[in-house]
C-alpha cells in the first residue's frame, strides 16, 4: 500500500514512455508523459499520474503478497526436495543462492494469473478510451480470457526477471555483505542487497516488459501479435526502445523495493 501510493505516479510514467512508439526528446517529454494536462498546473500534473490506481491497489497488493509470500514457500519446497542436488552441482554456497533465484522464477511465472489486473491497470493509464464507461465487472463478463492476452510474454519477462530479483539479492548478501544467513541481515543489509537484485531484475526483464506493455495497452478487441510488436518496434525506433521507461524504473528501485 505504501509502494502503491508513492510510486504509481513513476510506474505511470514509465508505462506511458514503454507505450510512445515516436522518438522522445526534452521537447516531446511533457506531452508524452502529461498527455492532455501537459499545459495545465503542476498540481494537475501530478494529479493526472494517478490512473488506474483502484486496479492498481488489486493488482499490486495481491502481487506483492504473493511474490514476497510466495518465494520462501518456494525456497522451502526446493531445500527440502533438492537441496542436494543444488549443492552437488554449484557447491554449498552458489547452491542456496541458486535455491533462493530458482525459487523467485517459480514465483515469477505463477504470478500470471494476476494479469487480467494488470492488463487493466496498463490500460486505465495509457488508453483510457478502450473502457468505453465499463465497470470491472462488466468488463470481467464481456471481455473474458482477452484479459490474459500476452500471458506468454508476461511469463517469459517475470521467469529471468525474478530469478535476478532474488538472485542478486543473495549474491549481494553472500559475496558483497557477507551474510551467510539471509534470515539474520541487518535493515541496511537488505536495504543494498533489495537495490541490487531490484536493479538487475528490471534491466534484464526490460525488453520484454516494453513488448508486453504494448500489448495490453492496446484496445480490448485489437489483437496485437507480441512478434509483430518486436518486428515494428526495431524497425520504426531501433533496439534501444525495448529499454524506454527504465530510468525512472531505476531511479526509485532503491525506497521502492
Amino acid at each position: 500500500v505504501a509502494e502503491l501510493l508513492v510510486f504509481h505516479p513513476v510506474d505511470t510514467v514509465a508505462k506511458r514512455l514503454m507505450s510512445n512508439k515516436a522518438k522522445v526528446s526534452f521537447s516531446t517529454l511533457n506531452s508524452i508523459i502529461f498527455r492532455d494536462h501537459a499545459t495545465a498546473s503542476a498540481g494537475r500534473k501530478f494529479l493526472s499520474l494517478f490512473p488506474g490506481l483502484g486496479y492498481a491497489a488489486g493488482y499490486k497488493i495481491s502481487q506483492r503478497i504473493y511474490k514476497f509470500g510466495g518465494q520462501p514457500w518456494f525456497n522451502d519446497i526446493l531445500t527440502r526436495n533438492y537441496k542436494d542436488q543444488f549443492t552437488s552441482t554449484f557447491g554449498e554456497r552458489k547452491g542456496k543462492m541458486m535455491m533462493q533465484a530458482t525459487a523467485g522464477s517459480l514465483t515469477g511465472i505463477g504470478e500470471v494469473v494476476l494479469l487480467p489486473l494488470d492488463a487493466l491497470k496498463i490500460k486505465r493509464q495509457v488508453n483510457p478510451e478502450a473502457f468505453r464507461g465499463r465497470g470491472v465487472l462488466r468488463i470481467f463478463m464481456e471481455e473474458g480470457t482477452t484479459l490474459y492476452r500476452g500471458w506468454g510474454w508476461t511469463m517469459a519477462r517475470n521467469a529471468p526477471g525474478s530469478f535476478a530479483l532474488f538472485g542478486a539479492s543473495a549474491v549481494t548478501k553472500e559475496y558483497v555483505l557477507g551474510v551467510t544467513d539471509y534470515s539474520k541481515a541487518t535493515w541496511t543489509q537488505n536495504f543494498i542487497a533489495s537495490i541490487a537484485g531490484a536493479v538487475a531484475s528490471i534491466t534484464i526483464a526490460a525488453p520484454l516488459d516494453t513488448v508486453k506493455t504494448r500489448i495490453q495497452n492496446a484496445n480490448f478487441e485489437q489483437k496485437v501479435p507480441g512478434l509483430t510488436v518486436v518486428k515494428d518496434l526495431i524497425r520504426n525506433e531501433g533496439p534501444t526502445a525495448f529499454f524506454k521507461g527504465l530510468t525512472p524504473k531505476i531511479l526509485v528501485v532503491g525506497p521502492k523495493l
